[in-house]
């Protein structure tokens, strides 16, 4: 493990496809960014056309990121992150919650695309005491996030894994499963799992605009039913209240009451 900020070293990466709509560009659209082509703004807008509601799930993922990463730090005692699939860099990402609570945190964000690529060379940066990384790998590939991922976490140590709104990008179960199962595996009791992404049987609204971007040519997104999230968490100690809508999951005190959204999420610990 290492004691220093890491940042990835410049390599050969295709070039960044502007002609076809991307999930991390429009997600950071909806969330009201500027890292976006105009081809993510019109897909954005043409899925807002049909359910506006996308941009409360989005802007409620968000806050359930930050409320669970607060729980994982300040409650649990949790200084160590891997966050899968972290997208383009925005407002309140994973490690300024964590190292703005704690600022010896080390976090290692993971991407496989170009243009986050260089957003996180640019934007990802890490407090004197703590340590932020980013690892250019898909997701399907544990093995590979794993060994770059011990060069700044040490893997001995309590981590909390995080995937938001990735495990949607591996249409086959048992695929997805099992890129939980590995990581999990390799990380040592006292770590966490956090996982979220959208559901079916909420809203079928949600679910007609989500076909129609599956056949934009855009990568797809694959909404489980809530029973087939729960099931990342198997083996796991699942922390209350469970898997439910992220705008439900341990709500901001003293804030009105959260609608339900069709996106749930949950956060377990290893036993």
């Amino acid at each position: 493990m290492t004691d220093q900020v890491t940042t990835p070293e410049p390599a050969e990466h295709p070039e960044i496809d502007t002609s076809v709509p991307h999930s991390a560009r429009i997600w950071n659209y909806w969330l009201g960014g500027t890292d976006n082509y105009p081809v993510d703004r019109a897909a954005g807008d043409a899925y807002t056309a049909v359910f506006p509601g996308i941009v409360t799930i989005a802007r409620g993922s968000r806050a359930f990121l930050r409320r669970t990463i607060t729980h994982l730090v300040s409650e649990a005692g949790v200084r160590q992150f891997l966050d899968v699939g972290t997208g383009l860099p925005t407002a309140r990402n994973t490690h300024e919650v964590a190292q703005g609570i704690a600022p010896d945190a080390r976090i290692v964000h993971v991407d496989n695309d170009p243009m986050v690529l260089a957003h996180a060379r640019a934007l990802l940066t890490s407090t004197r005491e703590g340590a932020t990384a980013y690892i250019e790998a898909d997701a399907t590939d544990p093995d590979r996030i794993l060994a770059a991922a011990a060069e700044t976490l040490d893997l001995h140590r309590p981590v909390a894994l995080i995937l938001s709104n990735i495990l949607g990008h591996v249409a086959d179960d048992d695929q997805a499963r099992s890129i939980v199962t590995r990581l999990m595996g390799a990380l040592p009791s006292g770590s966490h799992l956090c996982v979220n992404d959208g559901s079916l049987g909420v809203d079928p609204v949600f679910e007609q605009a989500q076909d129609a971007y599956n056949n934009s040519g855009a990568v797809p997104y694959v909404l489980r039913g809530v029973d087939d999230i729960t099931r990342f968490f198997d083996g796991l100690e699942l922390l209350a209240p469970g898997v439910v809508p992220v705008t439900q999951w341990r709500p901001d005190p003293g804030s009105p009451t959260p609608e339900v959204v069709a996106e749930h999420g949950g956060l377990a610990r290893k036993p």
